[in-house]
């Protein structure tokens, strides 16, 4: 059954640098589909802070075959090793809006899932170029309003130059990311996401855009000295 995972790691800069120019394909790895190799980034950082790209920490995420080929490759490739040091979750795909033809072929909607158990989403963006100031303008403040949300778990973006751009977060609820969503979070100025959202319809930042929700499967290893963001599902 196809699967896909989402790693963040400690890398190095040389290797993370070989793994942005050269990354891993399906022609190359036995079961991988498709893979982002990007750099993590803080969500809501200053555009010039050390923090908005960290070129020594790994953020990976890609679509298996099945998940014995995950394994395989965490054991048996170099790359792999590096990621099987740091921490990932497995996740089984729920719902697509959107479209990035390097993800093509994925269903409107998988299976149906219970809105009060744990979901994780990721966005993945083509840049237009152009529009890249207009996206720092309208998208910090939606960075501020998922990284300070009481209901996430984990949150944090990735980036890839010169234009692709992503965002991870893992939610203790479907109930919760949907009203965060939509606007209807009891927290400060709720709305950043909508309003967002109704610019972004106006004039498009991106020429690819795809939002994707997944169930979790079961959490490896620990990021930045923790584990357990995966509620309630146990930590391997």
């Amino acid at each position: 059954m196809t699967m896909f995972s989402f790693h963040l790691a400690p890398a190095g800069w040389w290797t993370t640098l070989r793994a942005l120019a050269r990354p891993p394909t399906s022609s190359t790895v036995p079961g991988l589909v498709h893979v982002e190799c990007m750099t993590q980034m803080t969500l809501g950082a200053a555009i010039l802070s050390p923090s908005r790209a960290q070129l020594g920490r790994l953020a990976v995420f890609a679509r298996w075959s099945q998940e014995s080929d995950l394994d395989a490759y965490l054991q048996q490739t170099r790359l792999g090793r590096v990621l099987d040091g740091g921490w990932h979750v497995r996740l089984a795909f729920l719902r697509r809006w959107g479209h990035v033809d390097a993800f093509d072929g994925l269903a409107a909607e998988a299976e149906p899932h219970d809105p009060t158990l744990p979901v994780v989403a990721v966005t993945l963006a083509r840049m237009k170029l152009l529009q890249v100031p207009r996206f720092i303008r309208w998208g910090r403040p939606v960075e501020k309003l998922v990284r300070d949300h009481p209901g996430k778990t984990l949150a944090l973006a990735a980036i890839r130059l010169p234009n692709t751009v992503s965002t991870f977060s893992i939610w203790r609820s479907g109930e919760e990311m949907t009203d965060m969503v939509h606007g209807h979070s009891a927290v400060e100025q709720p709305e950043r996401h909508s309003v967002a959202m109704v610019e972004r319809n106006r004039k498009d930042f991106h020429y690819e855009f795809t939002t994707l929700r997944f169930r979790p499967l079961s959490e490896h290893g620990e990021w930045q000295g923790q584990r357990g963001f995966v509620l309630p599902v146990s930590a391997a």
